[in-house]
């Protein structure tokens, strides 16, 4: 019997690095076959190239779908949606995978998620029924409908896609594929760390990542100004991760170049993941309103300041503390979280087994035709 062959769509550093080593363990699956299909910020030599780190894992890049990342603007991010599908159909007509593997909310994962059901190829969506600000969750509960299957971190997660009309037969729990390995990931000395981190060897820092609301991109500039302020006042040397290429990220990276940070502070393009979790590991809080913040950085105990309304009614553990974008509000928060320390191990996200459980269901759920069509369960 020929092997099931499988093709991811990525875009960003971020949904590669999450689900790596569950693509890596599937492709390694006597029957299971991977191949990746590049696009977004993967291809812009201004946010790394991290299309090498796809290709280092050992994985096969099928196709390179470049769009436009350096606009930053709502009609770009449009405009790339519209690119990833004319860029992907004759890709998947040309490969004719068994199935489209798409993650979270991105809108090249909802272009991939359209392509794949009208050309015919079922699509596999791992990381929905979650809830968030931005554009993220209309665009994340979009793609769950064109979906084929659920594979979702939480029991919350699976219920949500039942009230909203999907098969219960078709949604599995498997926890979150990021933190399969995590904590091995980070487990670097902290003198080795800070070193590879180029980051002072003595006391502690702040890890930052702050990306902008697409909604409230206006005000990206200011809610940038109020975290710098705040960052400021706390005094300690932070370790500043740039945006992505949302509506709203020059705004961010042009505040950055007007302030200052703390003295021994640094600012990065990109750290590949064995770094990021060193980081995530060993700074006293982490900063922004990342999803890292919310889903990994439980497994470490890291204290977390969720800033703003990019993760908004997300589920998260007792380390992770949700403000406003106000720069007292911040300070306060963030001096707290430091004093504080690290939390007890607590992550509802998952145990960090989701690997084998989605390598399992790719092997045995049926990928015919049939499973093409839907239809609400009300």
């Amino acid at each position: 019997m020929p092997a099931r062959r499988l093709l991811y769509l990525s875009g960003t550093r971020a949904d590669f690095g999450l689900l790596e080593r569950t693509l890596v363990a599937v492709n390694a699956t006597p029957g299971l076959e991977v191949q990746v299909a590049v696009t977004g910020t993967h291809l812009s030599d201004t946010h790394g190239r991290t299309v090498d780190e796809v290709r280092a894992s050992g994985l096969r890049v099928c196709a390179e779908v470049p769009v436009d990342v350096l606009t930053r603007t709502g009609a770009s991010m449009a405009l790339a949606i519209a690119d990833v599908v004319r860029g992907l159909v004759p890709v998947l007509e040309r490969e004719r995978p068994d199935a489209v593997l798409v993650l979270g909310d991105r809108g090249e994962m909802l272009a991939a998620a359209l392509a794949a059901l009208h050309v015919g190829i079922p699509c596999v969506h791992i990381h929905g029924g979650e809830r968030s600000g931005t554009v993220d969750e209309p665009v994340r509960h979009a793609i769950s409908k064109l979906a084929s299957y659920h594979f979702v971190a939480t029991g919350a997660a699976r219920e949500r896609l039942v009230r909203m009309g999907e098969a219960e037969d078709r949604i599995f729990v498997t926890g979150a594929p990021g933190l399969d390995g995590l904590v091995a990931l980070g487990d670097v000395p902290r003198e080795q760390a800070l070193q590879q981190l180029q980051m002072p060897d003595v006391g502690e820092f702040v890890l930052a990542l702050f990306h902008p609301v697409v909604q409230e991109a206006g005000d990206a500039a200011a809610q940038a100004r109020n975290l710098l302020q705040a960052l400021r006042a706390v005094g300690l040397p932070v370790l500043w991760m740039d945006p992505n290429a949302d509506a709203g990220s020059r705004q961010i990276l042009d505040a950055l170049d007007d302030g200052t940070l703390p003295a021994g502070s640094r600012r990065c393009t990109h750290l590949a993941r064995p770094l990021f979790c060193a980081a995530l590991r060993h700074c006293a809080v982490l900063v922004g309103n990342s999803s890292s913040g919310i889903i990994e950085a439980a497994s470490f105990g890291t204290p977390v300041v969720n800033i703003g309304s990019r993760q908004h009614l997300r589920e998260h553990g007792p380390n992770v503390v949700d403000v406003p974008v106000d720069a007292a509000a911040i300070e306060e928060a963030v001096r707290k979280q430091v004093v504080h320390g690290r939390w007890p191990w607590e992550n509802p996200w998952g145990d960090g087994q989701a690997s084998g459980r989605i390598t399992r269901l790719l092997s045995t759920i049926a990928l015919d035709g049939s499973v093409l069509g839907k239809t609400n369960s009300y």
